[in-house]
């Protein structure tokens, strides 16, 4: 990329970035993560469940729907070669009935969503480990439809993936300036508070001139909870204005009058709750909590709120909690922090009564440490209490990972006591288990011939022994062979085998349903490859890319491009102000994806196009059918600075080698973007298992050079291309020998 001279503006794409930055903004939401490259990918706000992601974590696109009409137990996948774990994004979810929709790891784990969960709102399902989730249907009422926009992604095992979280109650008070200064030190995700932030009575003067110049730092990414000094002013009128803007009647706080809500915090649902309003048995705010608890898909659970169930300090244990506790309980829900009591204490795992419960147990916190003057009388409490101290300010630092949490009381400058504990989710697993996954998940032979898909069973909580695969599902004339047909992944590893689906001359033409079976000892689980027969003169591959079909990017390792590498997706226009061209194009030669280099606009000059080398994708296995010819679409265009070094290639990868097949070259000259057509013979490969290789490179210092393809195919002689097509070429053109129809 050079800067100086000119700029590129994706004007469209900004603007459309603009406009949901704004509705984010109004929303109050934090869903959004950096894309690859760093660019914050932001997801359309309709009504759902803020996500809030681990350090490190980043978004991409994705595109899965389906409805009853025309899924009935088929699968998709989504795979990302970056990633170590994925978490989709379900923009829309509306079940009905007994219709179920199933994410599957490629590494094991799965989760099964039902009409319980987040009906009407969009939000993200808890994270599976492996670098693809496969998503299956079954539906049978006419209304039932689910669609996927988008997926989190990290690049560090999940197991290590952590997030931060850190809060108090019974804050300003005396001491708030010192405690906010162990916020900004630990610097977390998100912050929570335990209801008494400001005192005495919560007006927003109080707010203004206590809380906004010490934990008022922290505002925009605090979820907090009113106590009963708030409602000191009736309503809690100063509380809302403060955390949701004066006269809002919903933000930041939840909605004025109930103060109750719900977010997610990478792996954790968080629940904070109101114990100053109407909570008891058959109360609004008890309803809600079941229902809210029930749609949730994370493994694990903390909720918080202002009244403790139990506290051996001045207080003592508040029996009227019990409502609250007891559903959270039921749900299986992991902790529970309060304040009320200016003190800290920590409780072991425990029913509602009181009983210690280390496999279901809720552990209760008691962090009244935020600020206020602290107490110094005790009170018996029916609890199990393990840990209790009165005479250090301080706030608890909770790292969370997708089974567990570690818990810190972090004290004040200068004071010494502190408290450590560790704990396991209830519902998140941790036994061995394996996972298997197909790519690509779609396959299509004609008749005489065969096609490939890659199975990886891939191990998670140590499983390490022998799986054998198996397929079924296959219509007449078909066969499937495995090599190899049992894998052992190794322990936290993976293990590969190629399926090889042959269909005979008379194999039943249609598209069916093939299912990838992995047993080991009583254990099976499974993977959905959609297989298309089709005639003989049909196509023996071709990929408008609007579903994944087993593309991969740099599957040699050996790709140089810092950006711009492959995607495919639907692409943002890229409009030179130096030259007024477009450079990407915005649009495609059919349906709405295509593969591009970078495909997302940039906001400045070279942005998102191919920069530092080469970046390659190769397509899954195919078989050459006689008389074959290889169709596609595609768009180099670049700027003056471009030279015959900057390339855009096709080469087939072959038993015999690499041997590229086209070649169109850049040159010192602004090219605009358009759509051409190219056809290049593949007779030489008839019969054989090939690949094929589709690379691009800026390797001219940094030039601006981008480049698109779409709708590939190759057909032999009965269904090759209209003499419509032909090649359109700038710059210098290569093509080693090989037949080219101009």
């Amino acid at each position: 990329m050079r800067t100086g001279r000119k700029l590129v503006v994706a004007t469209a794409a900004v603007a459309l970035l603009i406009a949901s930055t704004a509705v984010a903004s109004a929303a109050d939401e934090q869903t959004s993560a950096p894309d690859r490259d760093g660019v914050a990918l932001t997801v359309p706000q309709i009504d759902q469940v803020t996500q809030l992601t681990e350090p490190g974590a980043a978004a991409r696109p994705a595109s899965i729907t389906g409805g009853a009409g025309d899924r009935a137990s088929g699968a998709e996948s989504i795979c990302d070669q970056d990633a170590r774990w994925l978490r989709p994004r379900f923009s829309v979810l509306d079940l009905r009935g007994g219709d179920s929709v199933t994410v599957t790891g490629s590494t094991g784990g799965s989760y099964v969503l039902t009409a319980r969960n987040w009906p009407g709102r969009a939000f993200h399902t808890r994270a599976f480990p492996g670098s693809c989730v496969s998503v299956s249907a079954r539906l049978s009422d006419p209304g039932s439809r689910f669609a996927v926009d988008s997926y989190q992604y990290g690049t560090t095992d999940l197991a290590l993936a952590t997030v931060t979280v850190a809060g108090a109650g019974d804050i300003c008070g005396t001491a708030c300036n010192q405690t906010d200064d162990l916020i900004a030190s630990i610097n977390p995700v998100s912050v929570f508070t335990a209801g008494d932030n400001a005192y005495e009575s919560g007006t927003l003067a109080e707010f203004n001139d206590q809380y906004a110049p010490t934990w008022g730092a922290f505002r925009s990414k605090t979820y907090p909870t009113p106590g009963n000094h708030e409602y000191g002013t009736s309503g809690a009128k100063g509380y809302f204005d403060y955390f949701n803007g004066t006269g809002n009647n919903s933000g930041r706080a939840g909605e004025r009058g109930k103060g109750y809500y719900s977010y997610d915090v990478g792996d954790w649902h968080f629940v904070a709750l109101n114990s100053d309003i109407a909570h008891g048995t058959g109360s609004a705010q008890e309803q809600w909590l079941k229902a809210d608890l029930a749609a949730s898909t994370k493994p694990c659970t903390a909720a918080y709120t202002h009244h403790p169930r139990f506290s051996g300090g001045d207080h003592g244990d508040d029996t009227g909690m019990n409502a609250l506790v007891t559903a959270l309980y039921n749900a299986k829900a992991d902790i529970f922090v309060t304040g009320h009591d200016h003190h800290y204490e920590r409780f072991a795992p425990a029913t509602p009564s009181g009983a210690v419960d280390n496999a279901n147990g809720l552990r209760h916190f008691v962090i009244g440490t935020g600020g206020r003057a602290l107490y110094s009388s005790r009170s018996t409490t029916a609890g199990p209490t393990q840990v209790f101290n009165n005479n250090t300010f301080g706030v608890g630092k909770f790292q969370l990972t997708a089974t567990g949490y570690t818990m810190d009381f972090v004290p004040v400058a200068g004071r010494t006591f502190t408290d450590r504990v560790t704990g396991t989710c209830h519902k998140a697993s941790q036994g061995p288990d394996f996972g298997v996954a197909a790519s690509p998940s779609s396959v299509s032979v004609p008749q005489g011939s065969s096609g490939t898909s890659t199975v990886t069973v891939s191990s998670s909580g140590g499983f390490a022994s022998a799986v054998t695969l198996s397929a079924s599902g296959l219509p007449s004339g078909v066969s499937a062979v495995f090599t190899p047909a049992a894998v052992t992944p190794a322990a936290n590893g993976s293990a590969t085998s190629t399926l090889r689906l042959s269909a005979t001359a008379a194999a039943a033409t249609g598209t069916y349903q093939v299912t990838v079976t992995g047993t080991s000892g009583s254990a099976s689980r499974t993977a959905a490859v959609s297989l298309t027969v089709s005639g003989s003169g049909s196509a023996a591959f071709s990929d408008d890319f609007e579903s994944d079909k087993g593309w991969a990017v740099n599957a040699s390792g050996s790709d140089t491009a810092t950006i711009g590498r492959w995607e495919r997706g639907d692409p943002d226009q890229t409009v030179s102000t130096y030259s007024d061209q477009v450079k990407q194009l915005g649009t495609t030669v059919s349906g709405g994806n295509a593969l591009s280099t970078g495909r997302a606009a940039g906001s400045a000059y070279g942005a998102n196009d191919l920069d530092g080398g080469v970046t390659s994708i190769r397509s899954p296995a195919l078989t050459v059918p006689a008389g074959a010819s290889l169709t596609f679409a595609y768009n180099v265009a670049h700027g003056d600075n471009s030279s015959s070094a900057d390339y855009l290639r096709v080469s087939v990868v072959s038993a015999s080698g690499t041997a590229k097949v086209w070649e169109t070259l850049g040159a010192a000259s602004e090219v605009a973007g358009t759509w051409r057509s190219a056809t290049v013979s593949l007779s030489a490969y008839a019969g054989q298992s090939v690949t094929l290789l589709v690379a691009a490179a800026d390797a001219s210092g940094g030039s601006l050079f981008e480049a698109q393809v779409d709708d590939v195919k190759v057909a032999g002689s009965s269904g090759a291309a209209s003499p419509g097509y032909s090649v359109a070429v700038h710059g210098a053109a290569v093509f080693d020998g090989v037949a080219v129809r101009d």
